[in-house]
């Protein structure tokens, strides 16, 4: 069985407890890329911050498999509202994750578990 050639050496989750960097290193309303080498592999992510909330999904549309964003830590719609695919225009809830426009109505993105603690941004 073959693997896809984008999925060579990825993993889909991590442990708990890693710390990500400070809260402020995401401005609010805004998202940052996370790539974490895991062994031989990595793990694609990405956080949302809403004040002192934060939101962690998967960097893989689930229409196309692909990263969400075409350029470094552009997660969002021009005014921050929702999560959206540079590739072919879904869009997604920020809290949930759920597919609300474009191509994958109904699919959701899989979260990444994430925490505001202390300051900090840590896998959950």
């Amino acid at each position: 069985m073959s693997q896809d050639v984008a999925t060579v050496g990825r993993i889909w989750e991590t442990r708990a407890g890693i710390n990500l960097g400070p809260l402020d290193l995401i401005a609010d309303g805004a998202a940052r890329n996370y790539v974490l080498q895991i062994g031989e592999a990595r793990f694609h992510g990405f956080v949302v911050r809403r004040g002192e909330a934060v939101f962690g999904y998967v960097d893989r549309c689930p229409h196309a498999g692909l990263p969400l964003a075409q350029k470094l830590d552009q997660y969002l719609t021009p005014d921050g509202g929702l999560i959206a695919c540079s590739w072919h225009g879904a869009v997604f809830t920020v809290e949930e994750g759920a597919c609300v426009g474009g191509p994958c109505v109904g699919a959701r993105l899989s979260p990444w578990p994430v925490e505001a603690r202390e300051g900090r941004i840590v896998t959950a």
